[in-house]
């Protein structure tokens, strides 16, 4: 089993992985297993600064409660005496919808792990090229603690993969193209994906950039363990990625 997967996601990423060896093509509307990885931009959201914080924590809760399997705290204008409260607020929102729904959601922060541990995060997210170094500062951190860290990490390229060597998972991107307020930026496609999967194993990827619920399903394909966005996750367009899995044959 791959790291950091439950039993049952990962059975269903690999079954689906095995349809692609046969004669046959399917087009993948919903799918079992598919991991849920959303990150945060109260920038995004309406209203002051006080009722944008106050309606990130019940995002994150409603993510939660939803079955999303990882939330990323990534406030990286807050000084850090401002971002450790809000991530524990959005860790308190968390656990207190996993006691309600019994699921077990990930949060980590992008920023330090000391700041992530006291804030009762289960980990951090790391800039690419961090190297390997970071990674292992983070686990021992969290390590004295007795506690294990979940060390995600953004990649672009092959090595910045390899520069991610021990994390937990990867997110790589961007896959599609996608507009921002700087520009278009032009995704790498499918096939770049599938390369990082291959280079980057046993190390789960996920598909970043551009994503949508309508193209998340071809990550999977391409040997993704799931998906990572930050407007997906903005409006209930993410849920329809939860409700089944049924593939039609075309």
């Amino acid at each position: 089993m791959k790291p950091g997967l439950r039993a049952g996601q990962a059975r269903s990423v690999l079954i689906l992985q095995s349809w692609k060896s046969t004669r046959c093509e399917y087009t993948l509307t919903l799918i079992p297993g598919m991991l849920l990885y959303a990150i945060t931009n109260r920038r995004l959201l309406d209203g002051d600064e006080g009722a944008r914080r106050d309606r990130l924590v019940e995002l994150a809760g409603s993510w939660a409660l939803g079955g999303v399997d990882t939330i990323q705290v990534r406030e990286k204008d807050l000084p850090l005496s401002e971002l450790q409260p809000l991530a524990a607020r959005i860790v308190e929102a968390v656990r207190a919808a996993d006691n309600e729904a019994g699921g077990r959601t990930r949060v980590l922060v992008n920023g330090p792990a000391r700041l992530a541990l006291d804030a009762g995060a289960d980990g951090v997210h790391l800039h690419a090229n961090s190297g390997p170094a970071a990674v292992r500062a983070a686990q021992q951190v969290y390590a004295r603690a007795g506690r294990d860290a979940v060390v995600s990490a953004a990649c672009h390229s092959p090595e910045e993969i390899r520069q991610a060597a021990g994390a937990s998972l990867l997110l790589f991107s961007p896959i599609f193209e996608k507009v921002t307020a700087e520009g278009p930026t032009r995704g790498q496609g499918l096939a770049a994906l599938r390369a990082a999967v291959d280079i980057a194993k046993p190390i789960p990827v996920l598909a970043l950039g551009g994503v949508t619920e309508k193209n998340a399903a071809a990550c999977v394909q391409a040997g993704a363990v799931g998906i990572a966005a930050i407007r997906l996750f903005l409006s209930d367009a993410w849920r329809a990625l939860l409700d089944g899995g049924r593939a039609s044959q075309t």
